[in-house]
């Protein structure tokens, strides 16, 4: 018998990959320089040389089989302590590879954070809205419900209010996404602090520990600002990177789990995750790439263009009357509809070849996502299509 769950999420692409796949098409009927796609948060920016290079060593090295083969399940013990180091070197941390388990992502890094910590289909996790689309779908395949924490108007940062008031004794994490996909907001310090101080105050009250999971694909990508290193203000955090951003390797799925060393029994929730891992079957992240953050961990791609960028569309949408977050961080601008029904805005873009995400399933009604990460030369060229979308409204 086919699992009805997994069809249903098999038939039906995320909204997100429905437009970038619906784009390719619309490329090819009307060239790719006359289709203006801002619906995936694919980087545009080349990865540093430094990864080109090191590929090529690792490809003249005898026998293929050091470079091809398995590593132990959580990683290799070189790169471990290579993604350690790194961060004690930003964050004056305290780390070692023993806190670091590698991964084929931060898909891959969330879903076992959560298998780590869920237990029973009566446990909720929180998510606050807007959130990244997928977050549902890892919750809910792992049993949990997921809670969603309504938006707070107009900055969308943290509604630590009414996160208050939801959280309960069925409550095992909350996820953090800072800058956040989908309006690239980055969460204060201040928010930070006092989010830390309800969780550690209800994680008493409730008698267990309530779990921070970091989702942190774009901590590099920031704009003035540097995001709170979550384990300084929270012990009992999971911290989920991804090197598909901040060193443009989205393709090679490759990242990790950071178990911190001031989590209470550390040791244990690290074993929880590679048992997590072991579970899902995502063990011995991809070889080579394992290799390649070896030697650039440190590393980023040239993150200025994306500044560039941000302040492109940004400045060219509001001079146009539309109403946008100014984000700080990540690269996505979340614009207001002209219209209540994000979905019928969208399709009305779609005539002027603007391809932009409804905000719905991010939690949040009435607003679009625009992923920047294209060319300069896309944003500059789409202001026409956008003037005559806004137009269309008068």
């Amino acid at each position: 018998m086919i699992n009805p769950k997994m069809y249903e999420l098999g038939s039906r692409r995320s909204v997100i990959r429905e437009i970038f796949e619906y784009g390719k098409l619309r490329k090819q009927e009307v060239g790719e320089d006359k289709v203006y796609d801002f619906s995936i948060g694919n980087p545009s920016v080349e990865a540093p040389a430094a990864v080109a290079e090191r590929v090529k060593e690792l490809l003249e090295v005898n026998p293929s089989t050091l470079v091809h083969g398995y590593t132990s399940a959580q990683g290799d013990p070189k790169a471990r302590q290579a993604i350690a180091d790194d961060l004690n070197n930003r964050f004056g941390t305290s780390f070692t590879g023993s806190n670091v388990y590698l991964t084929c992502g931060a898909a891959a890094s969330l879903t076992i954070s959560l298998r780590s910590v869920i237990d029973s289909e009566n446990q909720n996790v929180m998510v606050f809205a807007p959130f990244f689309t997928e977050y549902r779908v890892f919750i809910e395949s792992m049993g949990a419900s997921i809670q969603v924490v309504p938006a707070s108007f107009p900055k969308l940062d943290l509604n630590l209010d009414a996160f208050e008031n939801m959280i309960n004794d069925k409550t095992v994490a909350v996820i953090l996404n800072s800058p956040n996909n989908p309006t690239g907001v980055v969460y204060s310090e201040e928010q930070i602090m006092r989010l830390a101080e309800i969780l550690n105050r209800k994680s008493a009250e409730f008698g267990h520990p309530i779990y921070i999971i970091s989702d942190e694909p774009y901590r590099e990508i920031t704009y003035g600002c540097v995001p709170p290193f979550i384990t300084k203000y929270y012990a009992n955090s999971l911290i989920c990177y991804s090197y598909s951003k901040g060193l443009s390797l989205p393709g090679e799925r490759i990242g990790y789990i950071l178990v911190p060393d001031v989590m209470p029994e550390w040791q244990n929730m690290y074993a929880a995750v590679c048992g997590a891992g072991r579970s899902l079957g995502f063990i011995c992240a991809p070889t080579m790439f394992q290799h390649v953050i070896t030697k650039c961990a440190p590393l980023t791609s040239d993150l200025s263009k994306y500044a560039a960028n941000r302040d492109l569309i940004y400045n060219g949408l509001t001079e146009l009357g539309y109403e946008c977050v100014r984000p700080d961080g990540a690269f996505y601008l979340f614009v207001k509809c002209l219209e209540d029904d994000a979905n019928a805005f969208c399709m009305r873009a779609r005539k002027y070849d603007l391809l932009l995400v409804p905000s719905d399933d991010f939690g949040c009604p009435g607003y679009v996502r625009i992923a920047y990460c294209v060319s300069a030369d896309t944003i500059k060229n789409s202001m026409p299509a956008f003037k005559a979308l806004a137009e269309s409204y008068k």
